[in-house]
């Protein structure tokens, strides 16, 4: 696996920008007073759990999106194979995101830590870049301590 100092700069900084939704959903889990101040300033959907929720579900369907441009670098039965794993998190969001915040919470961290798996597949079948593991575990990493904070803080 690539180092993330080796890493492509511009995917890794947007790869960590993309975190901030959950980073500050965990804070805001973590300080009842930044999440009050967010409450007032911004909206009960930005702090708390709910950013992380929200915006997880979002992610994965995006994640989807990822995996299918990746199907399209494989061939034939292969290909096919990947476009039907591309639709997994999408469908993973939308169908286990109910149910309120905890069950939500812990579907989204069983999603992420699943397509990590998806991530390896293309990867090892070369549709990801040489480097895509090292970011992926980095980012899924701080996703799901960040949800895990939402969970059982």
């Amino acid at each position: 696996m690539v180092p993330p100092m080796m890493m492509p700069r511009v995917p890794l900084i947007l790869g960590l920008a993309g975190l901030l939704p959950f980073v500050w959903g965990a804070l805001t889990v973590l300080s009842p007073d930044l999440a009050a101040w967010t409450v007032r300033s911004i909206g009960a959907r930005f702090a708390g759990p709910y950013v992380m929720l929200f915006y997880g579900a979002v992610i994965l369907s995006f994640m989807s999106g990822v995996l299918w441009g990746f199907a399209t670098q494989l061939k034939g039965a292969q290909a096919g194979t990947g476009y039907a794993l591309s639709v997994i998190p999408a469908l993973w969001a939308f169908f286990m995101t109910g149910g309120g915040p905890t069950g939500a919470g812990v579907s989204l961290m069983v999603g992420f830590i699943g397509i990590l798996g998806l991530d390896w597949l293309f990867w090892k079948h070369g549709a990801a870049p040489e480097w895509w593991m090292s970011l992926r575990l980095l980012l899924t990493a701080i996703v799901v301590t960040c949800l895990a904070i939402g969970v059982f803080a």
